[in-house]
Order: C-alpha cells, then sequence, then structure tokens
C-alpha cells in the first residue's frame, strides 16, 4: 500500500508538505501543490478520507438541490447526476438529493433550476455552492453554450437552403432562454433576414397546437430552430397532422440531444449537450471551491454538438 513518505519520495518534497497539500492546501503554492498532486495520481495514492474529514470538521457529502419541479429518473437529470456522482467519488464524497430550499448539512451544495427570483435566497446559503445554468449576478456556474449552440443548429438551416427560420422558444425570462434566442438572432442578422419567434412553455402539446393554429403562416421551406427537444416534438407531430413533407418542406431542430431525438420519427437533428461531462465538471468545481473555502470559481460553458438526423435535410 502507498504511503505518505511514497509521494514525499516521488514528488522530492517533505511528508510535512504532502500533509499540508491533502489537509491545507491553501498554504502551499499552486506550482508545489501540483507536484505533489501528480505523485499522489501516479501513485494511485488516496488519503484516509474519513480522517481527513474529521479533521476538518466535513462531511464529505454534497448535496444536489433541485429547484424546478421534475422527474428527476428523466433521462436527461440520469445523466447530469451520473456525472455528478462520478466527479464526487473520485475524491470520496457522496451526492445527496434535496427538492426544496430549506437545506442543510453537506459540505456545499450544487443547485439547479434555479431562477431570478431565487437571488435572495442564494446569498443567504452559508455553504459554497455552484449553479448548473447560466446567471446574471455574478454566482459560479457551469452551462452550455446555449447561444453557441443556436448559432449552429441556425446556420446548419441556413446551409441546407431553408428560406424561412423560425424560432420557437421557452416562455421563461432566464439567462439561457435569452442566450438561445441570440444565438438565432445573431446568425439571421448576419444574413440580413429578419427573426421569426414565438414563444411557448416546455411541453409538446403546446408546440402542437401553435403550428395547428399558425399553420397558414409556415410555408413550405421553412426550419423551425427548437429551444428543447420535447418543444420539437410537438412541432413534428403539427407538421404531419398537417400533412408536410419532413425534411423536404419542412425541418426541425431541436436542443437537448437526451433521448427524445432519438424516439421521435422522424429522429430528431438536434443541438447535443454532453449532461455527463456537464456533472462531472460540477462536482468538479464545488469539491475546489470547499477546498478553497468558498473562494469564486468564475464561469464555464462547454461547447455542443450539432447531431445531424432524419428531421433536416441531408
Amino acid at each position: 500500500m502507498t504511503t505518505l513518505s511514497d509521494v514525499a519520495k516521488k514528488a522530492s518534497v517533505s511528508k510535512m508538505t504532502v500533509s499540508r497539500v491533502i489537509n491545507h492546501p491553501q498554504q502551499v503554492t499552486p506550482e508545489l501543490r501540483k507536484i505533489v498532486e501528480k505523485a499522489m495520481e501516479q501513485l494511485n495514492y488516496h488519503p484516509n478520507s474519513i480522517a481527513s474529514a474529521l479533521a476538518h470538521n466535513r462531511t464529505n457529502v454534497v448535496k444536489l438541490v433541485i429547484l424546478e419541479d421534475i422527474d428527476t429518473t428523466e433521462p436527461y437529470y440520469m445523466n447530469l447526476l451520473f456525472g455528478i456522482a462520478k466527479g464526487l467519488s473520485k475524491k470520496h464524497y457522496a451526492i445527496q438529493l434535496a427538492t426544496d430550499r430549506d437545506v442543510g448539512g453537506g459540505d456545499g451544495y450544487i443547485i439547479t433550476g434555479g431562477r431570478a427570483t431565487d437571488a435572495e435566497w442564494l446569498d443567504q446559503l452559508d455553504k459554497p455552492f455552484v449553479l448548473f445554468g447560466e446567471n446574471r449576478y455574478g454566482y459560479d456556474f457551469i452551462d452550455t453554450d446555449n447561444k453557441l449552440g443556436e448559432q449552429l443548429a441556425t446556420q446548419y438551416a441556413l446551409n441546407k437552403n431553408y428560406q424561412s427560420i423560425v424560432f420557437i422558444g421557452i416562455d421563461e425570462k432566464e439567462p439561457f432562454e435569452y442566450s438561445r434566442e441570440a444565438g438565432y438572432i445573431n446568425t439571421l442578422q448576419k444574413h440580413n433576414m429578419i427573426p421569426k419567434i414565438f414563444r411557448i412553455q416546455n411541453h409538446s402539446s403546446l408546440a402542437e397546437k401553435l403550428i395547428i393554429s399558425n399553420w397558414r403562416k409556415f410555408a413550405p421551406n421553412t426550419c423551425f430552430i427548437c429551444a428543447s427537444d420535447r418543444i420539437a416534438v410537438g412541432v413534428v407531430r403539427a407538421i404531419q397532422r398537417k400533412n408536410g413533407n419532413i425534411p423536404r418542406d419542412f425541418g426541425v431542430i431541436g436542443f437537448d440531444g437526451v433521448l427524445l431525438d432519438q424516439v421521435s420519427n422522424p429522429k430528431l437533428t438536434t443541438v447535443k449537450q454532453n449532461l455527463f461531462k456537464l456533472g462531472e465538471l460540477l462536482a468538479g468545481m464545488i469539491l475546489q471551491k470547499i477546498k478553497q473555502d468558498g473562494a469564486q470559481q468564475g464561469e464555464v460553458l462547454i461547447e455542443p454538438e450539432l447531431i445531424q438526423s432524419e428531421s433536416t435535410r441531408n
């Protein structure tokens, strides 16, 4: 079994330095900390997590706080959850779920589903936290690059020679939705085209009703850029009910890339979020913030991928 002395020898430092990297990293320079951590990784050395937690008065638990009224067994959240769990387990941390604002215990929080109205509550939290999702209040967060995602989708539709590009957004006054709309609008403006935007709640049935009720406004050779796969599925159903031809006359592009794009018939072209990677990064950020006693971590945007499929022209 690898010992602390082995790590010290490998890193060419004293045992005291290794101990400080493990228990008091803020007392060690970043350069030295990297050398010791690299030696620990090479030797597969894992400090006694229970003893370390007791020494720091920690629980080795991070809470995932979900503020939306959602089913956590949905594939979207399951992918995120598995990514977080994997990231935490690397540092011998456990995850606990919380579904309301009455949180307590744990060493820190990963919060998803937060809205602008939660700012006052967030400011009162006494533990380190990071957000999954863009915000404009200076809180640490990680998210998909929503603006880039819709830029990719809109440009792809233009490249496939659809003459009219319509955006179906989520009726939420939140940064992620503003960013997605901005990606669509900015891309059209570069081509001197006028944006056409509709907004609905994130339900496929509402998307279907929207398209049916406005059908005469949508001429053939139109592509619908949708702010979610759920909306895109409703748009596809509506076009099919009106005997429209997908993808020859109408294209549909979703956003998320988690299961719904695959069960749709035809399968959806979509902007895919790497939720597992997002989860791992969230875990890494909150652990670093805990380790650094709540120091600011900043923001991280992850580039999405446009997945081409059957709902747009080849």
